[in-house]
C-alpha cells in the first residue's frame, strides 16, 4: 500500500492485472484494507474510465464514504460528472483530493471553481499547496494553521513548521473562506461565525465532519501521490470526516402483498444479530468463484451456511477471508462493516446472503443500478477449434460483468457483444486471448436493412411442369402493393378471389410461398422484404396436376416477377438517440448529430447539462459513444 507507481513505473499496486499494468489504467475494482490511527479502513480502488462505470457503481453501493480524486491539470472531466451522479444516487458522503499538484500547468484553484460550478459542490480547501509544479514542497493545513513538509524516504517523514511568511496572507484568506463556507453548511459553526468568536481545531473538525456527513459540505485536500505528499493528511481526513459503518443507517426490504417495508439493520460489530450481507462482485480465481460481499449485520464464521434469498438455496462457506488486491487472507469470522471474500458460494451479483432458519430469510437488500450497454460489436473466434474456450470465457465475463452482454443475431447469424464502450469490448477481447487462448476479432455489426416496394405492381404467373406422371400446375393473378408508412415493417396477405378458379384449400400454400420469399430476401441487397401487401385476385388450377406445392411455387414465381418489374428501395433502421453532455458542449452535440444527417427531435439546456434527442440512421450511431 505504500508503493505508488503510475505510468512512470510498472503500474500501481492496486492494478494487479497484466493489462492494467501495460495500459496504465484501472480496469477492475480492487479491494484491500489498511490501518490508520487505530482504525481499520476497507479500500476499493475503482476505474476512472467511463467504460468501466459498473465497477464504480457496485463499489459505491456498498461503501460508506468516498474520496473523489481529481487531477490538478485536467480538473472536472466527463467521468467526474458520472461518478458524482453515482455518489448522489447512493448518498455517499465524500472528501475531494486534488492530485498531481507537482505537474506542469497544475491549478487547484481552477479545479475548485469547476467543482462549485459543474458539480454544484459547497466545497472549500482544508489545505493548500506550498508551491506548484516543480516548486511544490509541502502543504499548509488551514485547520491547524501549520505548514506540513514530507521528507525522505518517500515522503514518509512528516515535519510541521510555521507557515512561510510569504504565504501567511494567502493562508488567512483561504482559512476565512473555508470557515465562511462551513458556516453556511453547519449551524454550530454558523452561530460562532456570526458571534465573531474564535474557533478551535476540534470545533472546526467536528463542524466539517457534521457538514460532510449531511452532504452539505465537501472538504478539498491537495497533494501529489507520486511523491507521497499530502497522502497522510488525506488518510487523517478519511478518519476525521468520513463515517464509520455504525453511523450510516442501513435498511433491508421486506415485501408482502405487493408492499415493501424498510427494516433497519443492526450495524454493531457483534454476533448477537443474524447475519446479512450483499454480494456485489464476482470474480473467477485460481481457487474458484470469488464472491465479494459487504456485511451489513451480524457475524459470519468460516464453515457456516448462508441462504441466498433470491434462489432460496442454502450453501456452506468453506473459505472466508479478505482480499489485499490479489492476495487472499484467511479469516475465522467477519463482522458488520467488513468487505469479505467468500469461496464456493454460487450466487449472482446483487444477491442477498443471510443466516438460514432466521427471520432474515424474508429480507433482501436493494440491488445496485446497472446501466444499459451503449455499443454493440460482432465477435468471432479466429480459430474455430477454440470455440469451447471462447464460449467458456464469454460465459464467465457475462456473469462477472452485468454491463457486458452476449446475444445471437438470428438475421445475420453473428454473435454480438454489448458493453459501455469500444475500450470495454476491446479489453474483454484481449482477455479472451490471454486467459483462454481464444483470440477473436471484433467487427462492426451488420445493419438489418429491409427492402420495400414504392409503387404497386401487377403479377400474373403460371407455374406449369410436366414430368411423366402427375405434373405441377398453378396460376396466380393479383397485385403487390406497398403498405402505409406506419405499417412498413409488416407483410400482409389478402385473399380477394371469387369463385372456384383457385380452390380455397390452396390459398394457405400461396400465402406460405409469398412469406417464404419475403424472408429469403429481395433482389437489391438480399434483405428481408417488408411493407407489402399480396392481393390474390384470381388464378387457375388443374383438377389433376394442381397441389399445395404447385401453388406455393407459383406464389414464389409471382414474387420474383414483381422483383423484376417493380420499383424497389432499401430501408435502413432509424435509432432514437439521446445525447447528454455538459452544457458548454451543446453546440458540439448539435453539430455531431447533424454531421450524421440526424433529425433533431428535442433539445434543452439546464444549468449544468445539455440534452439532444434525435433520429439517426443505425449505421451512423456506431461512434456516438466515443469522444467527439
Amino acid at each position: 500500500m505504500h508503493e505508488v507507481r503510475g505510468k512512470d513505473g510498472v503500474g500501481a499496486v492496486m492494478d494487479s492485472m497484466e493489462l492494467e499494468r501495460q495500459r496504465g489504467i484501472t480496469i477492475q475494482s480492487a479491494s484491500t484494507y489498511t490501518t490508520w490511527r487505530g482504525h481499520t479502513i476497507n479500500l476499493i480502488d475503482t476505474p476512472g474510465h467511463v467504460d468501466f462505470t459498473v465497477e464504480v457503481e457496485r463499489a459505491l453501493r456498498v461503501l460508506d464514504g468516498a474520496v473523489l480524486i481529481l487531477c490538478a491539470v485536467g480538473g472536472v472531466q466527463s467521468q467526474t460528472l458520472t461518478v458524482d451522479r453515482q455518489m448522489k444516487r447512493y448518498k455517499v458522503p465524500n472528501v475531494a483530493f486534488i492530485n498531481k499538484v507537482d505537474r506542469l500547468d497544475a491549478n487547484p484553484d481552477r479545479v475548485l471553481r469547476q467543482m462549485r460550478d459543474k458539480l454544484q459542490y459547497h466545497a472549500a480547501f482544508v489545505n493548500i499547496p506550498i508551491g506548484l509544479e516543480s516548486k511544490n514542497v509541502g502543504i499548509i493545513d488551514l485547520v491547524t494553521e501549520k505548514a506540513v513538509y514530507f521528507d525522505e524516504p518517500q515522503g514518509l517523514t512528516i515535519r510541521e513548521e510555521e507557515i512561510p511568511k510569504e504565504m501567511v496572507a494567502e493562508a488567512k484568506d483561504r482559512r476565512a473562506e473555508m470557515i465562511e463556507h462551513l458556516a453556511n453548511a453547519d449551524e454550530e459553526i454558523g452561530e460562532a461565525y456570526l458571534l465573531e468568536g474564535s474557533l478551535s481545531v476540534d470545533q472546526l473538525k467536528a463542524g466539517i465532519r457534521r457538514a460532510t456527513l449531511a452532504h452539505r459540505f465537501t472538504p478539498v485536500l491537495v497533494g501529489t501521490a507520486l511523491r507521497n505528499r499530502g497522502v497522510q493528511p488525506l488518510m487523517d481526513a478519511v478518519v476525521d470526516y468520513l463515517p464509520n459503518p455504525s453511523e450510516i443507517p442501513h435498511f433491508a426490504l421486506f415485501e408482502k402483498d405487493g408492499e415493501t417495508t424498510k427494516i433497519p439493520l443492526d450495524g454493531s460489530r457483534t454476533s448477537d444479530a443474524p447475519y446479512l450481507g450483499l454480494a456485489f462482485k464476482l470474480e473467477a480465481s485460481k481457487f474458484g468463484q470469488l464472491t465479494y460481499t459487504r456485511v451489513y449485520q451480524g457475524c459470519l464464521k468460516r464453515g457456516e451456511s448462508v441462504r441466498n434469498t433470491r434462489t432460496g438455496k442454502k450453501v456452506r462457506v468453506p473459505r472466508l477471508g479478505r482480499m489485499n488486491v490479489d492476495t487472499f487472507e484467511e479469516l475465522e469470522a467477519v463482522y458488520a462493516g467488513d468487505i469479505a471474500a467468500l469461496f464456493g458460494v454460487d450466487c449472482a451479483s446483487g444477491d442477498t446472503l443471510v443466516s438460514p432458519n432466521t427471520p432474515m430469510e424474508k429480507l433482501s437488500m436493494e440491488s445496485m443500478y446497472i446501466p444499459e450497454p451503449v455499443v454493440s460489436m460482432s465477435i468471432t473466434p479466429v480459430d474455430k477449434h477454440n470455440v469451447d474456450a471462447f464460449s467458456k470465457g464469454l460465459a464467465r465475463f457475462t456473469k462477472e460483468d452485468p454491463t457486458f452482454r452476449l446475444q445471437h443475431d438470428i438475421e445475420s447469424g453473428q454473435a454480438l457483444v454489448s458493453g459501455m464502450g469500444e475500450l470495454h469490448l476491446e479489453i474483454y477481447a484481449q482477455r479472451l486471448a490471454r486467459e483462454y487462448n481464444a483470440p477473436c476479432v471484433l467487427g462492426k455489426p451488420k445493419v438489418a436493412f429491409r427492402e420495400t416496394l414504392l409503387e404497386a405492381v401487377e403479377f400474373d404467373y403460371l407455374h406449369k411442369k410436366q414430368s411423366g406422371g402427375a405434373g405441377q400446375y398453378g396460376r396466380v393473378i393479383g397485385v403487390l402493393e406497398p403498405l402505409p408508412a406506419e405499417l412498413n415493417t409488416q407483410v400482409v396477405f389478402s385473399d380477394e378471389t371469387v369463385g372456384t378458379n383457385i380452390p380455397k384449400h390452396y390459398v394457405p400454400a400461396i400465402e406460405t410461398g409469398f412469406r417464404n420469399l419475403c424472408n429469403a430476401g429481395g433482389s437489391l441487397c438480399g434483405a428481408k422484404v417488408v411493407g407489402v401487401r399480396f392481393r390474390l385476385q384470381d388464378g387457375a388450377h388443374h383438377c389433376v396436376d394442381s397441389s399445395d406445392w404447385s401453388f406455393q411455387l407459383a406464389a414464389e414465381g409471382a414474387m420474383r416477377q414483381a422483383f423484376a418489374e417493380g420499383k424497389w428501395t432499401i430501408l435502413e433502421p432509424i435509432m432514437l438517440v439521446e445525447c447528454v453532455a455538459p452544457a458548454e458542449f451543446h453546440g458540439q452535440l448539435l453539430s455531431s448529430v447533424t454531421r450524421r444527417n440526424g433529425l433533431i427531435v428535442d433539445t434543452d439546456v439546464s444549468n449544468t447539462q445539455a440534452r439532444v434527442v434525435a433520429e439517426v440512421r443505425r449505421s451512423s450511431t456506431k461512434l456516438f459513444s466515443k469522444k467527439q
